[in-house]
């Protein structure tokens, strides 16, 4: 199954060049729609910066990739900002980088600097994480056996989605797929097949990395 790198949530840096203030935000997006509106928001919240360029690619395989110098010159900002991304290895991504013009000059080197070193070092920043296919199940365990499960989610690295305390425990538990036969049959062991299973549904889930 397809696996792919992406950021979690928005990340804002800012960084002071030859006078220029320049503010990057990046965000993950799922898609043209969620592209356009991140870049409409941003351009709006900054919309008396000289300069609003972005980059991104919305999909999770790279084929549908976007970007814009919006007023510099051509190639200076959005392609080299699109570069960074692609050499992440990122998907459904949306980089923008404004700038606040402080009257020096940077030339066409100077610029394509200045913006891929905001963009990497945003990358930087931001939280990543793997998108992987996960299979989420519904553990139901007595009490006594609630720590034990607890401990074996946790060194397993699994995501607890959500616990319901009724008359039993009722764990939702979401594993990367390509280890959930061996992960369901660690924890029958470790509660001495105490513990009931229900197959809910698989989809992606951003995995930290």
């Amino acid at each position: 199954m397809l696996e792919y790198k992406s950021l979690r949530g928005e990340c804002v840096t800012q960084k002071i060049i030859e006078k220029s203030r320049f503010i990057t935000t990046s965000r993950h997006i799922e898609g043209e729609e969620q592209a356009k509106a991140f870049v409409a928001e941003i351009s709006e919240k900054y919309k008396d910066a000289t300069h609003n360029c972005y980059a991104c690619i919305w999909d999770n395989v790279g084929n549908y990739a976007r970007f814009s110098d919006n007023g510099e010159p051509q190639g200076t900002a959005g392609m080299p900002m699109l570069e960074v991304i692609k050499n992440n290895n990122l998907f459904e991504v949306a980089v923008v980088v404004t700038r606040y013009f402080g009257g020096i000059k940077l030339g066409a080197g100077g610029l394509v600097r200045a913006y891929s070193g905001c963009v990497a070092e945003n990358i930087e920043a931001a939280e990543k994480v793997l998108y992987e296919t996960c299979r989420e199940s519904r553990y139901t365990v007595d009490y006594p056996l609630v720590d034990a499960a607890i401990r074996y989610f946790n060194e397993q690295g699994a995501n607890i989605v959500n616990t319901e305390y009724l008359n039993e425990v009722v764990f939702t538990v979401a594993v990367k797929k390509r280890v959930a036969d061996e992960f369901d049959g660690g924890l029958l062991n470790r509660l001495n097949g105490k513990l009931k299973k229900e197959l809910l549904r698989e989809y992606y889930f951003p995995f930290k990395i």
